[in-house]
């Protein structure tokens, strides 16, 4: 799905594929995020078997950060939150 996308994004550099179109391939190619609870997170670190430092530096935030993601204090978004649906979907060595 990857190869897919690229070439729909090469072809839409060219301009021979409008922006509606590209849309579509995003939704279909991307790994979909969604929200996640606090005990969805600590869920994802136990089950890796990493303490919230370890599981930090994966995720290249804070060790502060992870704590308050699982005590629900802040929720992550972004770039974190695209790396945690990697990790929930396919373990840490995804993002390694």
């Amino acid at each position: 799905m990857a190869s897919i996308h690229e070439t729909a994004e090469d072809l839409h550099a060219a301009g021979l594929v409008d922006k509606k179109t590209m849309r579509k391939f995003d939704e279909m190619c991307l790994t979909p995020i969604r929200p996640l609870s606090a005990e969805e997170i600590r869920a994802i670190r136990l089950r890796e078997g990493a303490s919230q430092a370890v599981f930090a530096r994966y995720l290249n935030v804070t060790t502060g950060l992870i704590s308050q993601w699982e005590r629900g204090e802040k929720r992550p978004q972004g770039a974190s939150l695209k790396l945690l649906s990697m990790v929930s979907d396919k373990g840490l060595a995804a993002v390694a």
